[in-house]
């Protein structure tokens, strides 16, 4: 597959689409947490520090972050005035902020509110601070970039190179070992399940990580290696090694992976389905 144009995908933020109504999400997960106060009194404390006495979704986020990510290298009364900067100075972030939450209530079954990923959910909050680093990276901050970053991978277990560019509606279900290179590219409207690696191969420089088209579900245990593209509604099998790419809508599966055929649904990430039965096969099965 022929794409050189496509892999100078140079923007900052990759995030299409309409914008979230952040006063009636943040109203929404304000609601909720007053609800599990008065039936988990034990959490009491955290909400209202989190959530109850913040006067947006910017400033939960800034308080949620700074408890988790807090070190003696920096205290979360360090922390929190930093985030909250850093959130109230690029709106785009916090807007692709909102559609991850998003996406992760409509997508995770597990899921009944956008309070939870917000509260608990480390592959929400790992993406989240994988924005923050990002934005410091942009900014020329780039050893701060890279702590936030360093406190992740220990934090999350997730680790995710601050000059990776990442668009919104992201899925990041359990995230547990998951790794991106420095030059990946993830479009909007992606799921990846846990112990998935966005990796190169050697020593390459220069532009050496997958580029990532919108749509895509990657199943767990994934391995996506080198500067390959994987189209539009594509669908990785679990456990597969990657070593080409793979054109849209299509189902690959296998190590190193093969095409099986078709993926049944336009945007798997969205239909979040794991089976492997292609357009065909299920066409071929209904005239059995």
């Amino acid at each position: 597959m022929n794409h050189a144009t496509k892999d100078s995908t140079s923007q900052n933020n990759l995030c299409h689409g309409k914008k979230i109504n952040l006063d009636e999400l943040w109203n929404s997960i304000h609601d909720r947490a007053e609800l599990v106060m008065q039936g988990e009194p034990s959490l009491e404390p955290l909400l209202r520090e989190v959530i109850l006495d913040s006067k947006s979704l910017g400033c939960a986020l800034a308080a949620r972050l700074s408890r988790k990510l807090a070190r003696e290298d920096m205290t979360r009364e360090e922390l929190y005035p930093l985030l909250r900067e850093i959130i109230e100075k690029d709106p785009e972030l916090l807007q692709s902020v909102a559609r991850d939450l998003i996406a992760i209530h409509d997508r995770d079954p597990a899921c009944h509110s956008t309070l939870e990923p917000l509260m608990f959910f480390k592959g929400f909050l790992a993406i989240s601070t994988y924005r923050i680093s990002h934005y410091l990276w942009n900014a020329n901050r780039k050893l701060l970039a890279l702590y936030f970053q360093s406190i992740a991978s220990e934090v999350f277990g997730v680790d995710i190179h601050p000059a990776a560019q990442i668009g919104c509606g992201i899925l990041l279900d359990h995230a547990t070992s998951f790794v991106v290179g420095e030059t990946a590219i993830i479009e909007d409207n992606v799921s990846i399940l846990h112990e998935v690696t966005l990796g190169g191969t050697g020593k390459d420089k220069g532009d050496r990580h997958p580029v990532v088209r919108s749509g895509v579900l990657i199943g767990a245990g994934a391995k996506i290696l080198g500067r390959v593209e994987i189209g539009e509604g594509a669908k990785i099998g679990a456990g597969s090694v990657v070593l080409e790419s793979v054109s849209p809508h299509t189902t690959v599966a296998g190590v190193p992976a093969r095409a099986v055929g078709r993926a049944a649904e336009s945007h798997p990430a969205l239909d979040m389905d794991q089976h492997l039965c292609c357009e065909d096969q299920s066409r071929e099965s209904a005239n059995l």
